[in-house]
């Protein structure tokens, strides 16, 4: 990419501008109140979308100009860099899915909160979008909609299902205790023969679900919250 090409695509560039001014801290602090993301993994977690090419992000690109891409980047990364933050965020949502999964299959939660805190999750989802200044196309949205109402139905009768059978199983005959964990953990990635999570830990410095249609958001939801966040107050 030539000097004029790099240039242009800079200046066309029109996203975090909601939060123009703000510090790193502040940006952080907002994010960490109501999502498991750092400021930094929020912001190379966009940029590798919006510069993703048919050989991967352009990571070299935006290491480079990171700070005239996001107001509150106060200096270049290195495409190593880039790629760290790029994979944090991956693994911090996969074991936020994970999570929420398990929270709705075991029965902690009812039907009804499992609705609540979808409903909270596509509101914050919704809002850190306007912030950064992603729009969706209402039929990409409308699709995105549909795809996870039906997971999280398929989730509910599943769960449904297991839940019934562990109790038929208990009626029927008394539960033996666990004396052996070894057979167990040796088939869990990142358990070790104890039990213990041997998993490696994120090196970050700064270190859904109900069977109906999701809600539409309206403008008043979030209400209280500050659009531009008041990250300088």
């Amino acid at each position: 990419m030539d000097d004029s090409r790099i240039r242009q695509e800079i200046n066309k560039y029109r996203k975090f501008k909601k939060v123009d001014g703000a510090t790193y801290r502040k940006v952080n602090q907002f994010l960490r109140k109501r999502t498991y993301i750092t400021a930094r993994e929020w912001a190379l977690a966009r940029l590798c979308t919006d510069f993703r090419t048919s050989g991967g992000a352009e990571m070299t690109f935006i290491g480079k100009h990171l700070p005239e891409l996001v107001p509150f980047m106060e200096e270049p990364y290195t495409p190593q860099a880039v790629n760290q933050a790029r994979n944090s965020f991956k693994k911090k949502v996969r074991k936020a899915s994970a999570t929420f999964f398990y929270g709705a299959m075991c029965g902690f939660f009812t039907t009804d909160e499992l609705d609540d805190l979808l409903f909270e999750a596509s509101e914050v989802a919704r809002f850190l979008l306007e912030v950064e200044g992603t729009t969706l196309d209402i039929d990409e949205e409308i699709d995105i909609e549909d795809r996870i109402t039906k997971v999280m139905r398929s989730v509910g009768e599943a769960a449904k299902t297991i839940l019934k059978s562990r109790a038929e199983e208990r009626e029927s005959s008394p539960q033996k205790p666990i004396t052996d964990n070894k057979s167990v953990s040796n088939n869990i990635p990142g358990i070790d023969k104890t039990g213990e999570d041997n998993t490696p830990q994120d090196n970050d410095p700064s270190s859904v679900a109900h069977s109906r249609k999701i809600p539409q958001i309206h403008e008043n939801t979030l209400a209280g919250i500050d659009k531009k966040i008041a990250l300088d107050g």
